[in-house]
């Protein structure tokens, strides 16, 4: 290596960030610069690619309090059976576009996809990992203790409750009645990266598929895959109950804004919104033409909290003469006397490959 060579690595090691400024400094500035301009930044130099995937930038976002959402969808290839991970490409003046991350791995469809803070967990029949979207890098979760590992579980959904990991599911078990089913409870803190145990529900005869849960009221509500079947479990009282006027939609693919629980039911070209104080369902006003033009062949929609009372909606549907994937941003305002009101603020046809299926889709804070 010559020596001039030298001289200029390590002049490019030792230079600061941002000329005449501290690396702490440029470090605020960054910070503090929308993370939808990140991808451009990291093409100025060495050091900024460098920065943009530190985990510090991201904490120091944190500790300002600019933290934003951010959208991924996990879309199966019909052609190769591939799961894998698009961030949702948010650009001004032209069309929000999903994009594959090509630096994480395929993943198995079935299971479960769940959100904590800049990580996403996930947990199915192949797949136990951790992906953190700071960086898009993979890491390990612990194992699960042997007692809960060696549950089989034909059927498992996750959420978040307080910064842990609920993972439910129906195993069954022999007593000396015969077979009964074992409500399983297994719990992964994101903060300490700890399992801890909780008491389950035994001898619940309820079915062992499980399709979704959301969670309101510090409650975890469960969706079956049979109709008309829905459990809500209360982790600090560990109790198991069943509500008629929850199961009376099937909200699968729904998400919670501010307590309330949203669905669009395709059938009857409506969003849907569930307010647990109120018991009851009601229609979001504001979009009945919307969704009468553009969801009228849906199936399978997936909706997600996309940032304060705002939710994305994903949904397939025909555009000219070929099945594509659109996202609708909208709005959500509760007006006096309690409706809840929707406003469009985009819509946009997000993949346009026929060969993929929507499996989930999760939102994260960076």
């Amino acid at each position: 290596m010559s020596e001039l060579t030298e001289k200029f690595m390590e002049l490019s090691v030792s230079s600061p960030l941002i000329p005449s400024l501290p690396d702490d400094v440029a470090l605020d500035i960054v910070a503090r610069v929308p993370r939808s301009h990140y991808p451009t930044l990291s093409l100025v130099s060495k050091k900024f690619r460098k920065l943009i995937a530190s985990p510090k930038l991201y904490k120091r976002r944190s500790q300002l309090g600019i933290t934003q959402h951010r959208l991924y969808a996990l879309l199966r290839n019909r052609n190769t059976g591939d799961c894998r991970f698009y961030i949702f490409h948010q650009k001004l003046n032209c069309s929000n576009r999903l994009v594959v991350v090509r630096s994480l791995p395929p993943v198995s469809h079935r299971g479960s996809f769940v959100s904590v803070g800049s990580k996403v967990y996930v947990f199915n029949d192949v797949d136990a990992l951790c992906v953190d979207c700071t960086s898009h890098t993979v890491q390990p979760i612990p194992d699960m203790p042997q007692r809960f590992a060696a549950t089989p579980m034909p059927s498992r959904v996750g959420t978040v409750m307080d910064g842990k990991v609920y993972l439910i599911g129906d195993s069954r078990f022999t007593w000396d009645r015969g077979m009964a089913w074992r409500k399983t409870v297994m719990v992964l803190d994101a903060e300490t990266q700890v399992w801890e145990p909780v008491m389950g529900k035994e001898d619940m005869r309820v079915g062992a598929i499980w399709s979704d849960a959301v969670v309101m009221e510090d409650k975890i509500c469960m969706r079956g895959v049979r109709d008309t079947f829905s459990v809500v479990y209360g982790p600090k009282e560990n109790t198991w109950e069943s509500n008629e006027v929850l199961n009376s939609k099937n909200w699968e693919g729904g998400c919670v804004v501010d307590d309330v629980l949203y669905f669009l039911d395709c059938s009857g070209k409506a969003l849907r919104a569930f307010d647990p104080k109120q018991s009851r369902w009601s229609v979001v006003n504001g979009l009945d033409e919307f969704l009468a033009v553009e969801t009228a062949q849906s199936k399978w929609p997936n909706a997600v909290k996309c940032g304060e009372k705002k939710l994305a909606l994903f949904f397939p549907k025909k555009h000219d003469g070929k099945e594509v994937i659109c996202c609708a941003q909208i709005a959500l305002e509760r007006r006096q006397g309690g409706e809840i009101w929707g406003k469009l603020e985009s819509c946009d046809v997000v993949v346009e490959d026929e060969l993929f299926d929507m499996v989930r889709c999760v939102a994260v804070t960076v």
